[in-house]
């Protein structure tokens, strides 16, 4: 506020215009610089005067910067995880609490039998294995090794009443059946051979007969088959006689390998 009656300030003298802000500094012509203060050379022309030196920042401080960021960065991250893993528990609490693995089970349990079928592999096919191939039985003709003896059963004949001559003779209670037998020693030594005791016989229904030693006697012109010494490499060929039930077939003849020796007896299918 200015006093009254008191003479403007910055007020020119009467009859003198005022003068324009710029005329209150030298003006210097286009392109020059202001003459240097006292003291100092002027520049030469066509050159600028340096620009000032920038000052330098302190080298601690961008690491210093870094390091604080990465610490927030750390716990601020550590903070978010723990949130989530929070909030994760709280969701499968909220589950189990409602009954959502029950549905999970039944979805499970109902695809369970569609990925057996998928994965249960095809059964590799086996061939079936061999039968085992019995041995043949030995038949009428062929020989049988029995103990010390080879024997052979060459003949059968069954309905035989009566043994013997019209005077010397012996009768059957049922019938007789008569098997022509040849017995071979195969060891290297002599071996006595008697049919009664040796030789027996069987029927269908598995019922065995011995060997009849009086018809075997009168059936024989030397006594074949009764107490023979068969020496190795030698055969005897005798009759043997059987008394059996009338109309009775005889399935089997068994030759026993005798009491001293752990050979199989030889068994002649008829």
């Amino acid at each position: 506020m200015t006093v009254p009656n008191e003479p403007a300030q910055n007020q020119f003298p009467a009859g003198q215009s005022p003068m324009p802000p710029t005329a209150q500094f030298s003006q210097v012509p286009a392109g020059q610089f202001p003459p240097a203060p006292a003291g100092q050379s002027p520049l030469p022309p066509n050159q600028f005067p340096p620009s000032p030196t920038p000052k330098k920042r302190a080298s601690w401080l961008l690491p210093t910067l870094i390091g604080i960021g990465a610490v927030v960065v750390l716990c601020c991250g550590s903070a978010v995880v723990v949130s989530l893993t929070a909030d994760d528990n709280k969701v499968d609490a909220a589950a189990v609490s409602s009954g959502a693995p029950a549905a999970t089970n039944s979805v499970a349990a109902s695809a369970a039998p569609l990925a057996d079928e998928a994965v249960a592999p095809t059964p590799a096919k086996t061939s079936a294995a061999p039968a085992e191939t019995k041995p043949k039985a030995a038949g009428i003709g062929d020989k049988v090794r029995g103990g010390d003896f080879e024997f052979t059963v060459k003949s059968v004949k069954c309905g035989i009443a009566k043994v013997g001559s019209e005077f010397l003779n012996t009768k059957a209670q049922g019938t007789f059946c008569r098997v022509s037998v040849t017995v071979k020693n195969v060891t290297k030594k002599a071996h006595s051979f008697h049919a009664d005791g040796s030789i027996s016989a069987q029927d269908g229904s598995g019922r065995k007969y011995e060997v009849d030693g009086e018809a075997g006697i009168y059936g024989n012109d030397d006594g074949q088959g009764f107490l023979d010494e068969i020496n190795p490499g030698n055969s005897v060929t005798a009759n043997v006689f059987f008394d059996v039930p009338k109309g009775t077939k005889l399935k089997t003849i068994t030759l026993d390998a005798g009491l001293f020796t752990l050979a199989e007896d030889a068994v002649v299918t008829l």
